[in-house]
């Protein structure tokens, strides 16, 4: 069964976006990386944040401009959102995040649904049904912007399962 796991970029000091979800800081730093072209055909379906979807492209202005991966990676994409949303090829859109995860999970088959969003991170790990976190540290200090994780609560225990990832415990 698919496995929901977060993989983001963040900035070393654990921002994963700047103020108001802007992600120009991450377009300089956009290469080739050993990690990302592992993972990518292991994802099978996204799990995505309205505001995620909506939100800024580091890609912009480039081929890649508008897609997953910068046009990496073709797939099926869940949507979770309180607004309507127009129809959109090989999107679904969700309103609750139960309904949501089953979907992204049936759409990945065997592989990974890579979470794509802090704030629907947050709320997987909240649910219990986060798997495993994949960080990519940039070296670039952000100073502000949206963290990597913002809630308030117990320590989660992490498992680390190779570089930079780990399996949630707790």
């Amino acid at each position: 069964m698919a496995k929901l796991l977060y993989a983001f970029s963040c900035s070393i000091d654990g921002f994963v976006a700047g103020p108001g979800g802007d992600m120009s800081w991450l377009t300089p730093h956009l290469a080739p990386d050993p990690a990302v072209d592992d993972l990518v055909p292991r994802i099978g379906a996204l799990l995505v944040g309205r505001r995620t979807f909506d939100g800024d492209d580091p890609h912009r202005g480039g081929p890649g401009e508008g897609k997953a991966f910068g046009g990496g990676w073709e797939g099926p994409q869940i949507v979770l959102t309180h607004r309507p949303a127009r129809p959109v090829p090989g999107v679904s859109f969700f309103g609750d995040l139960a309904s949501g995860v089953a979907a992204a999970k049936a759409a990945a088959g065997q592989k990974y649904v890579n979470v794509l969003g802090a704030d629907v991170a947050r709320q997987c790990l909240e649910a219990g049904v986060l798997d495993e976190v994949l960080a990519l540290p940039v070296p670039v200090f952000l100073g502000c912007g949206v963290r990597v994780f913002d809630r308030v609560g117990p320590p989660v225990r992490l498992e680390a399962v190779g570089p930079f990832w780990y399996r949630v415990v707790s």
